[in-house]
Protein backbone atom coordinates (compact mmCIF):
# COMPACT_ATOMS: atom_id res chain seq x y z
CA UNK A 1 0.00 0.00 0.00
CA UNK A 2 1.08 2.83 -0.92
CA UNK A 3 0.82 6.42 1.24
CA UNK A 4 -1.50 9.51 -0.12
CA UNK A 5 1.38 11.64 0.74
CA UNK A 6 4.06 9.87 -1.54
CA UNK A 7 1.57 9.75 -4.58
CA UNK A 8 0.68 13.35 -3.95
CA UNK A 9 4.46 14.21 -4.05
CA UNK A 10 4.79 11.86 -7.24
CA UNK A 11 1.89 14.06 -8.47
CA UNK A 12 4.08 17.58 -7.94
CA UNK A 13 6.69 16.23 -9.21
CA UNK A 14 5.61 15.07 -12.39
CA UNK A 15 4.05 18.46 -12.77
CA UNK A 16 7.10 20.41 -12.17
CA UNK A 17 8.90 18.24 -14.32
CA UNK A 18 6.89 18.72 -17.04
CA UNK A 19 7.11 21.95 -16.61
CA UNK A 20 11.07 21.92 -16.51
CA UNK A 21 10.79 20.16 -19.85
CA UNK A 22 8.65 22.62 -21.43
CA UNK A 23 10.50 25.62 -20.04
CA UNK A 24 14.04 24.00 -21.48
CA UNK A 25 12.24 23.12 -24.74
CA UNK A 26 11.30 26.79 -25.11
CA UNK A 27 14.81 28.00 -24.12
CA UNK A 28 16.22 25.13 -26.68
CA UNK A 29 13.74 26.41 -29.72
CA UNK A 30 15.21 30.09 -28.92
CA UNK A 31 18.42 29.03 -29.01
CA UNK A 32 20.96 28.50 -31.99
CA UNK A 33 22.86 29.71 -35.20
CA UNK A 34 19.54 30.78 -36.41
CA UNK A 35 18.41 33.85 -34.67
CA UNK A 36 14.80 33.40 -33.62
CA UNK A 37 14.25 35.78 -30.54
CA UNK A 38 12.04 34.20 -27.56
CA UNK A 39 9.11 36.96 -27.85
CA UNK A 40 8.76 35.19 -31.73
CA UNK A 41 8.53 31.76 -31.07
CA UNK A 42 4.69 31.79 -29.54
CA UNK A 43 3.47 33.64 -32.35
CA UNK A 44 5.54 31.46 -34.76
CA UNK A 45 4.06 28.04 -33.31
CA UNK A 46 0.53 29.45 -33.85
CA UNK A 47 1.19 30.22 -37.52
CA UNK A 48 1.99 33.99 -37.25
CA UNK A 49 5.65 33.55 -38.26
CA UNK A 50 7.67 34.11 -41.59
CA UNK A 51 8.74 31.25 -44.37
CA UNK A 52 12.13 31.25 -42.56
CA UNK A 53 11.16 31.51 -38.69
CA UNK A 54 9.04 28.85 -39.50
CA UNK A 55 11.36 26.64 -41.22
CA UNK A 56 13.98 27.36 -38.18
CA UNK A 57 11.35 26.31 -35.75
CA UNK A 58 8.92 23.43 -37.26
CA UNK A 59 11.86 21.55 -39.20
CA UNK A 60 15.17 22.31 -37.51
CA UNK A 61 14.63 23.19 -33.97
CA UNK A 62 11.70 21.01 -33.16
CA UNK A 63 12.55 17.29 -34.31
CA UNK A 64 15.94 17.57 -32.83
CA UNK A 65 14.41 18.75 -29.45
CA UNK A 66 11.82 16.03 -29.63
CA UNK A 67 14.45 12.85 -30.72
CA UNK A 68 16.50 14.40 -27.58
CA UNK A 69 13.68 14.36 -24.82
CA UNK A 70 12.50 11.13 -26.37
CA UNK A 71 15.47 9.48 -26.48
CA UNK A 72 16.64 10.33 -22.94
CA UNK A 73 13.35 8.76 -21.89
CA UNK A 74 13.96 5.76 -23.28
CA UNK A 75 17.53 5.79 -21.62
CA UNK A 76 15.92 6.48 -18.40
CA UNK A 77 13.35 3.99 -18.62
CA UNK A 78 15.84 1.43 -19.52
CA UNK A 79 18.11 2.39 -17.10
CA UNK A 80 15.37 1.86 -14.54
CA UNK A 81 14.34 -1.47 -15.83
CA UNK A 82 18.27 -2.99 -15.90
CA UNK A 83 18.77 -1.71 -12.14
CA UNK A 84 15.49 -3.63 -10.85
CA UNK A 85 16.21 -6.65 -12.97
CA UNK A 86 19.95 -7.03 -11.77
CA UNK A 87 19.24 -5.76 -7.98
CA UNK A 88 22.38 -3.02 -8.81
CA UNK A 89 22.24 0.28 -8.99
CA UNK A 90 25.11 0.87 -11.29
CA UNK A 91 23.29 -0.88 -13.86
CA UNK A 92 23.17 0.77 -17.22
CA UNK A 93 22.59 0.36 -20.86
CA UNK A 94 25.75 2.59 -22.04
CA UNK A 95 28.18 1.52 -19.21
CA UNK A 96 27.77 -2.46 -19.16
CA UNK A 97 27.97 -2.57 -22.95
CA UNK A 98 24.33 -2.54 -24.38
CA UNK A 99 24.56 0.15 -26.30
CA UNK A 100 27.99 -0.21 -28.07
CA UNK A 101 26.39 -3.79 -28.94
CA UNK A 102 23.95 -1.75 -30.81
CA UNK A 103 26.80 0.85 -31.93
CA UNK A 104 28.65 -2.11 -33.26
CA UNK A 105 25.33 -3.33 -35.42
CA UNK A 106 24.59 -0.06 -36.46
CA UNK A 107 27.56 0.68 -38.03
CA UNK A 108 27.77 -2.64 -40.29
CA UNK A 109 24.70 -1.94 -41.05
CA UNK A 110 25.43 1.36 -42.32
CA UNK A 111 27.70 0.42 -44.07
CA UNK A 112 27.31 -2.72 -45.50
CA UNK A 113 23.66 -3.57 -45.84
CA UNK A 114 22.46 -0.77 -48.97
CA UNK A 115 19.60 0.13 -48.08
CA UNK A 116 16.84 2.76 -49.73
CA UNK A 117 17.08 6.19 -48.05
CA UNK A 118 13.62 6.05 -47.35
CA UNK A 119 13.20 3.27 -45.38
CA UNK A 120 17.15 3.91 -43.86
CA UNK A 121 15.78 4.88 -40.58
CA UNK A 122 13.10 1.93 -39.86
CA UNK A 123 15.39 -0.69 -40.21
CA UNK A 124 18.05 0.82 -38.14
CA UNK A 125 15.89 0.43 -34.76
CA UNK A 126 15.71 -3.28 -35.63
CA UNK A 127 19.48 -3.60 -36.61
CA UNK A 128 20.30 -1.87 -33.17
CA UNK A 129 17.94 -3.87 -31.36
CA UNK A 130 19.95 -7.16 -32.74
CA UNK A 131 23.39 -5.89 -31.71
CA UNK A 132 21.81 -5.23 -28.19
CA UNK A 133 20.17 -8.45 -27.78
CA UNK A 134 23.43 -11.03 -29.02
CA UNK A 135 25.28 -8.13 -26.39
CA UNK A 136 22.83 -8.39 -23.75
CA UNK A 137 22.87 -12.25 -24.20
CA UNK A 138 26.12 -12.96 -23.88
CA UNK A 139 26.38 -10.90 -21.11
CA UNK A 140 23.59 -12.64 -18.91
CA UNK A 141 24.87 -15.78 -19.89
CA UNK A 142 27.95 -15.10 -18.66
CA UNK A 143 27.05 -13.65 -15.29
CA UNK A 144 24.84 -16.48 -14.65
CA UNK A 145 25.38 -19.37 -12.35
CA UNK A 146 23.03 -22.72 -11.50
CA UNK A 147 24.02 -22.40 -8.42
CA UNK A 148 23.09 -18.82 -7.38
CA UNK A 149 21.44 -17.60 -10.21
CA UNK A 150 22.50 -13.69 -11.97
CA UNK A 151 24.75 -12.24 -10.04
CA UNK A 152 25.05 -8.37 -10.21
CA UNK A 153 28.15 -7.53 -9.55
CA UNK A 154 29.53 -10.48 -12.07
CA UNK A 155 27.43 -8.50 -14.23
CA UNK A 156 28.32 -5.17 -14.30
CA UNK A 157 32.21 -6.26 -14.43
CA UNK A 158 31.28 -8.76 -17.50
CA UNK A 159 29.50 -6.20 -19.24
CA UNK A 160 32.30 -3.59 -18.76
CA UNK A 161 34.53 -5.47 -20.16
CA UNK A 162 32.03 -5.92 -23.43
CA UNK A 163 31.83 -2.59 -23.35
CA UNK A 164 35.76 -1.73 -23.56
CA UNK A 165 36.32 -4.94 -25.98
CA UNK A 166 33.37 -3.46 -28.15
CA UNK A 167 34.45 0.06 -28.46
CA UNK A 168 37.91 -1.81 -30.05
CA UNK A 169 35.57 -3.76 -32.58
CA UNK A 170 34.09 -0.08 -33.69
CA UNK A 171 37.91 1.20 -33.91
CA UNK A 172 38.72 -1.36 -36.50
CA UNK A 173 35.87 -0.96 -37.99
CA UNK A 174 36.42 2.71 -38.78
CA UNK A 175 39.59 2.42 -39.43
CA UNK A 176 38.56 0.46 -42.78
CA UNK A 177 36.23 2.19 -43.94
CA UNK A 178 35.64 4.96 -46.29
CA UNK A 179 36.45 8.58 -44.95
CA UNK A 180 33.08 10.15 -45.88
CA UNK A 181 31.32 7.23 -43.97
CA UNK A 182 33.91 7.29 -40.96
CA UNK A 183 31.89 11.04 -40.09
CA UNK A 184 28.70 9.47 -39.40
CA UNK A 185 30.45 6.69 -37.35
CA UNK A 186 32.58 8.95 -35.36
CA UNK A 187 29.53 11.05 -34.34
CA UNK A 188 27.58 8.09 -33.03
CA UNK A 189 30.60 6.80 -30.65
CA UNK A 190 30.37 10.35 -29.32
CA UNK A 191 26.77 10.88 -28.97
CA UNK A 192 26.21 13.35 -31.10
CA UNK A 193 21.89 14.11 -31.86
CA UNK A 194 22.49 12.91 -35.45
CA UNK A 195 18.79 12.78 -35.78
CA UNK A 196 17.02 15.70 -36.67
CA UNK A 197 14.10 14.99 -39.02
CA UNK A 198 10.56 14.46 -37.98
CA UNK A 199 10.99 11.06 -39.55
CA UNK A 200 13.48 10.07 -36.54
CA UNK A 201 10.66 10.94 -34.10
CA UNK A 202 8.09 8.05 -36.05
CA UNK A 203 11.16 5.39 -35.76
CA UNK A 204 11.58 5.78 -31.90
CA UNK A 205 8.20 7.25 -30.84
CA UNK A 206 6.05 3.90 -31.14
CA UNK A 207 8.69 2.06 -29.01
CA UNK A 208 8.08 4.09 -26.25
CA UNK A 209 4.75 4.66 -26.83
CA UNK A 210 4.28 0.78 -26.05
CA UNK A 211 6.81 -0.40 -23.94
CA UNK A 212 6.26 2.03 -21.12
CA UNK A 213 3.25 1.47 -20.93
CA UNK A 214 4.24 -2.26 -20.81
CA UNK A 215 6.81 -1.25 -18.22
CA UNK A 216 4.22 0.41 -15.97
CA UNK A 217 2.43 -2.53 -16.02
CA UNK A 218 4.93 -4.94 -14.93
CA UNK A 219 6.23 -2.83 -12.03
CA UNK A 220 5.20 -4.97 -8.90
CA UNK A 221 7.13 -7.56 -10.76
CA UNK A 222 10.18 -5.59 -10.94
CA UNK A 223 9.52 -5.01 -7.67
CA UNK A 224 9.72 -8.63 -6.91
CA UNK A 225 12.72 -9.23 -9.02
CA UNK A 226 14.57 -6.46 -7.19
CA UNK A 227 14.33 -8.43 -4.17
CA UNK A 228 16.46 -11.96 -3.19
CA UNK A 229 15.92 -14.56 -5.78
CA UNK A 230 14.41 -16.92 -2.81
CA UNK A 231 11.69 -14.30 -1.99
CA UNK A 232 10.92 -14.08 -5.46
CA UNK A 233 10.96 -17.54 -6.09
CA UNK A 234 8.99 -17.65 -3.24
CA UNK A 235 5.62 -15.76 -3.45
CA UNK A 236 5.61 -17.58 -6.93
CA UNK A 237 7.17 -15.51 -9.22
CA UNK A 238 8.47 -17.21 -12.60
CA UNK A 239 12.24 -15.52 -12.21
CA UNK A 240 13.64 -16.41 -15.11
CA UNK A 241 10.89 -15.71 -17.65
CA UNK A 242 9.96 -12.44 -16.25
CA UNK A 243 13.55 -11.03 -16.08
CA UNK A 244 14.04 -12.25 -19.98
CA UNK A 245 11.44 -10.78 -20.86
CA UNK A 246 12.16 -7.38 -18.82
CA UNK A 247 15.89 -7.78 -20.30
CA UNK A 248 14.43 -7.64 -23.87
CA UNK A 249 11.99 -4.37 -23.26
CA UNK A 250 15.22 -2.78 -21.92
CA UNK A 251 17.36 -3.71 -24.56
CA UNK A 252 14.69 -2.28 -27.24
CA UNK A 253 14.46 0.88 -25.63
CA UNK A 254 18.54 1.35 -25.03
CA UNK A 255 18.73 -0.17 -29.26
CA UNK A 256 15.74 2.18 -30.51
CA UNK A 257 17.43 5.56 -28.46
CA UNK A 258 20.31 5.23 -29.55
CA UNK A 259 20.13 4.06 -33.14
CA UNK A 260 19.15 7.64 -33.83
CA UNK A 261 20.81 9.59 -30.80
CA UNK A 262 24.50 7.86 -30.36
CA UNK A 263 25.91 6.42 -27.96
CA UNK A 264 25.02 7.99 -25.26
CA UNK A 265 25.61 6.82 -21.76
CA UNK A 266 24.95 7.81 -17.93
CA UNK A 267 21.55 8.83 -18.43
CA UNK A 268 20.01 5.52 -17.62
CA UNK A 269 22.49 5.64 -14.52
CA UNK A 270 21.50 8.82 -13.18
CA UNK A 271 17.93 9.80 -13.89
CA UNK A 272 16.43 6.18 -11.62
CA UNK A 273 18.90 7.41 -9.28
CA UNK A 274 17.82 11.00 -8.67
CA UNK A 275 13.65 9.25 -8.83
CA UNK A 276 14.52 6.81 -6.54
CA UNK A 277 15.79 9.53 -4.11
CA UNK A 278 13.03 11.24 -4.57
CA UNK A 279 10.50 9.36 -4.19
CA UNK A 280 11.78 5.63 -2.68
CA UNK A 281 12.55 2.39 -4.95
CA UNK A 282 9.03 1.62 -5.42
CA UNK A 283 9.43 0.95 -9.72
CA UNK A 284 5.52 2.20 -10.45
CA UNK A 285 6.12 5.69 -7.99
CA UNK A 286 10.15 6.16 -9.20
CA UNK A 287 9.80 5.12 -13.35
CA UNK A 288 7.12 8.00 -14.36
CA UNK A 289 9.96 10.77 -12.70
CA UNK A 290 12.98 8.93 -14.34
CA UNK A 291 11.55 8.65 -17.44
CA UNK A 292 10.46 12.35 -17.45
CA UNK A 293 14.13 13.61 -15.68
CA UNK A 294 15.87 11.43 -18.32
CA UNK A 295 14.32 13.68 -21.15
CA UNK A 296 15.30 16.92 -19.17
CA UNK A 297 18.15 15.87 -18.93
CA UNK A 298 19.45 14.59 -22.21
CA UNK A 299 17.63 18.14 -23.23
CA UNK A 300 19.81 20.37 -21.09
CA UNK A 301 22.79 18.27 -22.07
CA UNK A 302 22.52 18.91 -26.03
CA UNK A 303 21.06 22.59 -25.53
CA UNK A 304 24.61 23.20 -23.63
CA UNK A 305 26.66 21.40 -26.02
CA UNK A 306 24.89 23.29 -29.08
CA UNK A 307 24.83 26.49 -27.72
CA UNK A 308 27.51 27.07 -24.82
CA UNK A 309 30.26 24.39 -25.67
CA UNK A 310 30.15 25.41 -29.28
CA UNK A 311 28.96 22.07 -30.56
CA UNK A 312 30.26 19.68 -28.05
CA UNK A 313 28.16 16.34 -28.76
CA UNK A 314 25.41 15.80 -25.78
CA UNK A 315 27.19 11.96 -25.05
CA UNK A 316 30.22 13.93 -23.77
CA UNK A 317 28.05 16.33 -21.52
CA UNK A 318 26.25 13.79 -19.94
CA UNK A 319 29.18 11.95 -19.35
CA UNK A 320 30.71 15.05 -17.52
CA UNK A 321 28.76 14.59 -15.20
CA UNK A 322 27.76 10.91 -15.15
CA UNK A 323 31.39 9.81 -15.06
CA UNK A 324 32.11 11.88 -11.28
CA UNK A 325 28.73 10.56 -9.97
CA UNK A 326 29.29 6.73 -11.28
CA UNK A 327 33.05 7.15 -9.52
CA UNK A 328 30.80 8.41 -6.10
CA UNK A 329 28.20 5.94 -6.52
CA UNK A 330 31.14 2.80 -6.99
CA UNK A 331 32.93 4.25 -3.54
CA UNK A 332 29.70 4.65 -1.70
CA UNK A 333 29.24 0.84 -2.70
CA UNK A 334 32.47 0.46 -1.36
Amino acid sequence: MIGKSLLRKQRFLIIGLTGCIAAAVLLALGLGYSSVSFDRILPVLFGQGSFKEKFVLFDVRMPRIAITVLAGMALALSGSILQSITRNDLADPGIIGINQGAGVAVAIFFLYFPIDAGTFIYYLPIAAFLGALLTASCIYLLSFRKSEGMNPIRLVIIGVGFSTALSGVMIVIISSTDREKVDFIAKWISGNIWGTDWTFVGALLPWLLVLFPFTLYKATRLNLLGLSEPVSIGVGLPVERERVLLLLTSVALAASAVSVSGGIAFVGLIAPHIAKTLVGPRNQLFIPIAVLMGGLLLLIADTIGRNIATGLPAGIVVSLIGVPYFAYLLLKKA
